[in-house]
């Protein structure tokens, strides 16, 4: 058994796929209708065949009270690998991307915090095999 997709809850999928994929680098794998909103997803360039990130909307009632309860929290929703925060930290500040938590190193990892723009609670990219925790090296 393996993870096939994740998601994220968004509030708008044009401008979450045109975030994720012009300032975080995923490519769109995945693009159909679906009634008043479309089945979205994104991969990692590095994976094309990995899990896949499902941009959805963010139309159920739930939705909203669960993502501001999870940024009044300052808990993020999603994590992702990269190897190096430090750099990923600086690439994305440098693409205009605000970082709710800069990077941090926490005993092996290195976790930074940045919001996807999308009003989702804010994402952070990761480490594999690490505590739940926003974002971390991959080693």
């Amino acid at each position: 058994m393996r993870i096939n997709l994740a998601s994220v809850l968004v509030d708008d999928q044009d401008k979450a796929l045109k975030f994720y994929t012009d300032v975080v680098g995923f490519v769109k794998k995945t693009d159909l209708p679906l009634g008043d909103a479309r089945w979205l997803t994104v991969v990692s360039p590095e994976q094309p065949d990995g899990t896949e990130l499902v941009l959805e909307p963010d139309g159920h009632p739930a939705a909203k009270p669960f993502k501001q309860a999870l940024v009044d929290d300052g808990t993020p929703y999603t994590s992702f690998a990269v190897g190096d925060v430090n750099a990923e930290y600086e690439r994305l500040r440098g693409l205009g991307v605000r970082f709710t938590q800069e990077p941090l190193e926490m005993q092996a990892v290195t976790t930074a915090v940045f919001d996807d723009t999308c009003q989702d609670p804010p994402r952070s990219p990761g480490r594999e095999r690490v505590p739940p925790c926003p974002c971390t090296d991959a080693s």
